[in-house]
């Protein structure tokens, strides 16, 4: 199965985190299949490419609690829907 979820990147106290592709199988930094975002939470940015996450979405991958909000800001799902 696969999920969308976030990845740790950038140094101590200043993480930043990309949204990935990944198996559930692997670990948090583990071989992620696709990078579809990027989310950075001190300067509140966030850049998603979203055909790619509705590409994973269309076939089954499900996102975590947090990956899940900040699609929803992004308003992701209503594209999802039509």
């Amino acid at each position: 199965m696969v999920k969308l979820r976030l990845k740790r990147c950038g140094r101590k106290q200043r993480a930043v985190y990309r949204i990935v592709a990944i198996d559930v199988r692997s670990r948090r930094e583990g071989r992620d299949i696709r990078r579809v975002g990027f989310y950075d939470p001190i300067k509140k940015k966030t850049h998603l490419n979203i055909p790619m996450i509705l590409y994973f979405l269309e076939r089954g991958a499900q996102p975590t609690g947090t990956v899940q909000d900040i699609l929803q800001k992004a308003g992701v799902y209503g594209a999802f829907e039509n």
